[in-house]
């Protein structure tokens, strides 16, 4: 280590010393009020500057003697234009010690509310209800940042809403300190409210007019900033484009009529995924996948995925053609091929899917047909052999068409607030056309979540699913046409499908019918880290005879980094055939 010489050492120690002494600072305390206005006091006093600073004693009594008319000011914007300051200066040391006593005095209410909107922008109801946010300003304390925020809010929906010229003419706030009264005016010039032009699209890799289907809006129609947001958010979810920009060319607009640019990039065209994955329900695993995000100019995709785990072996692929239109048609073909081995059943079966989905009045809609073909067993206990008395074996083929609407909403897809799920589903044969029997299913599952409390630090989740089926042939029917209870996303306390009706051997072969309910509470300590407490409750069943399996438990929740980790444990209530405690662990979004 190189030595400092000695006489550069002796001409920094000075510097040295003079950093080491204690600095004059200022210890600054407002009274007399309370938060909001005494934050607002503290931070409008130049002295609060100088906690840390060092400060001579003059500009300590220059600054003590601005304080009080800077303390008024500072809470004039809150409606307190009579405030009374006095103060106390004490030299402690080399420190100094202010105290500001403050009485904040009368209020100022606004009495008086005039609002004036041209008569076209005056009928929309986002720009009502703009304007009713002004005139609730009345009869409350005068606040110029909730003033600000409600008038800036009014200009913004004009602008949202086409009126692309408007004008602010009059904004006045006119203060009486007299009477302790405010009158508020605001007037706006409209003017012409705009419409959309042509949709230009930049960067494209696909042909042109397909990018039409996902443009909310046809030209001609009234200009909205909301419509630009859907549209970028449904070429977002595409998954085509790394980059989606959507501007409107305001700036060139004519005649009442703007064109939209969207400047595009595309995204990588193959991806390939994969790795391990554990869950409760299927056991230790692996994932790989290839998807093609587009496979021509027409915008087709085409995804595989093989999984193999302890309990689940899947084969599948799609492939999708999307549809001219606004409503994103598409039709899909696939096939899966599954191996499943549940507590209570085996499968091997191979279905071929053909569908065509779309948005419909808010709702995913869709209308397909289904050929399943396979070999089964129910009531299997673990590694039994498959002539064990008391286990049904079978072996079919259904063809049957399918309806589904699915439908969700949420503030934020990576960790829901106020969100929601409902989906509903009906399969049916055609009589016994092509299948060895016939058979007709409802199915409905929904999902609620509501954060609460300080810092929406808690939430509250409820999630419940009903089926019915309806067959001239149970025994015909594979597992995935059954129904039962129990698992990770079911009644937790209890194995996967180990739950429902039982054949004359006590050995769970599945229902008819299904019933789940369950609640849960969830609260974080930390912005990743939380714990859950929560109730299912459920059962399959035949018939009318519903007796509900009750399990109840604590869980851990984490937002980690590849998504919201659920680890619970489960035991059953008041159940003499199981005991004990059951571990469950999900990895996924929440909706």
């Amino acid at each position: 280590m190189r030595r400092i010489p000695r006489r550069l050492s002796l001409l920094l120690l000075p510097l040295v010393l003079l950093s080491t002494q204690a600095r004059a600072g200022v210890q600054l305390t407002v009274d007399g009020v309370e938060d909001p206005l005494k934050a607002a006091a503290i931070a409008g006093v130049e002295l609060s500057q100088y906690a840390t600073r060092e400060v001579s004693d003059a500009q300590v009594r220059r600054l003590y003697e601005r304080a009080p008319g800077q303390v008024k000011s500072a809470l004039e914007p809150y409606g307190y234009y009579d405030a009374t300051v006095s103060g106390d200066l004490q030299q402690i040391g080399k420190d100094w010690r202010v105290t500001l006593h403050v009485q904040p005095g009368e209020p100022v209410k606004v009495t008086a509310v005039d609002v004036q909107l041209d008569k076209e922008a005056a009928q929309l109801a986002p720009l009502r209800r703009a304007k009713r946010a002004i005139e609730r300003l009345k009869d409350k304390p005068l606040n110029h940042g909730a003033y600000d925020a409600a008038r800036d809010a009014l200009s913004a929906q004009l602008t949202a809403n086409g009126f692309l010229d408007a004008r602010l003419l009059t904004h006045r706030v006119e203060v009486t300190r007299a009477n302790h009264s405010a009158a508020i005016k605001l007037a706006w010039q409209a003017g012409p409210r705009y419409r959309y032009g042509k949709v230009h699209f930049d960067g494209s890799q696909f042909k042109e007019g397909f990018l039409d289907r996902y443009v909310p809006f046809k030209s001609g129609d009234y200009f909205s900033q909301n419509q630009l947001l859907e549209l970028q958010q449904a070429l977002n979810g595409a998954d085509y484009f790394a980059v989606v920009n959507v501007l409107p060319d305001v700036d060139a607009a004519k005649n009442g009529v703007v064109d939209v640019t969207v400047q595009l990039a595309p995204a990588r065209r193959t991806i390939y995924t994969g790795g391990p994955f554990i869950g409760t329900d299927t056991g230790f695993g692996v994932r790989g996948g290839m998807e093609r995000r587009w496979v021509n100019r027409r915008g087709h995709k085409w995804k595989n995925e093989l999984v193999v785990a302890q309990k689940l072996k899947t084969l599948s692929t799609l492939y999708s053609i999307p549809l001219p239109g606004d409503n994103q048609r598409s039709y899909n073909v696939g096939a899966n091929f599954r191996d499943a081995n549940t507590a209570t059943s085996q499968s091997r079966t191979l279905e071929l899917v053909g569908n065509e989905t779309r948005q419909w009045h808010g709702w995913t809609r869709t209308l397909g047909v289904h050929a399943l073909s396979g070999t089964f067993t129910v009531g299997k206990r673990g590694n039994e052999p498959d002539n064990t008395p008391g286990i049904e074996h079978g072996q079919s083929t259904l063809v049957f068409g399918e309806a589904a609407l699915t439908r969700k909403q949420a503030d934020n897809p990576d960790f829901v607030r106020r969100g929601w799920l409902l989906s509903v589903a009906a399969r049916s044969t055609a009589s016994s056309l092509l299948s060895d029997a016939s058979f007709s299913e409802l199915i409905a599952d929904a999902k609620w979540i509501r954060a609460f409390g300080t810092r929406s630090r808690n939430r509250l989740i409820l999630r419940g699913s009903a089926g019915m089926t309806w067959t001239n042939d149970f025994a015909a029917l594979p597992p995935q046409l059954r129904f039962f209870a129990g698992g990770d996303r079911s009644v937790r306390g209890y194995g996967y499908q180990s739950i429902g009706p039982r054949n004359s051997t006590d050995r769970v072969i599945g229902g008819k019918n299904l019933l789940v309910a369950s609640s849960e509470i969830e609260h974080y300590f930390t912005r990743n880290w939380g714990m859950a407490a929560f109730v299912d409750a459920g059962n399959a069943f035949s018939g009318t005879d519903y007796r509900p399996k009750i399990g109840a438990g604590l869980g851990l929740r984490w937002r980690s980094p590849v998504g919201m980790i659920r680890v619970d444990l489960g035991t059953p209530i008041h159940d003499d055939r199981a005991h004990g405690i059951q571990l469950h662990l999900v990895i996924g979004p929440d909706l």
